[in-house]
């Protein structure tokens, strides 16, 4: 079983993973806009 020093680590990877996502789908939306914007000009 991990102990409570293994988890604290894993915590704030996942929590670092969880705010990348977050900022990262917006900005992957206006990207892929963007394009479809320029395709369909």
């Amino acid at each position: 079983m991990a102990s409570v020093h293994d988890l604290e680590p894993a915590r704030q990877t996942y929590a670092g993973f969880i705010r990348m996502i977050k900022v990262a789908t917006p900005v992957i939306l206006a990207i892929a806009a963007f394009v479809v914007f320029l395709l369909t000009r």
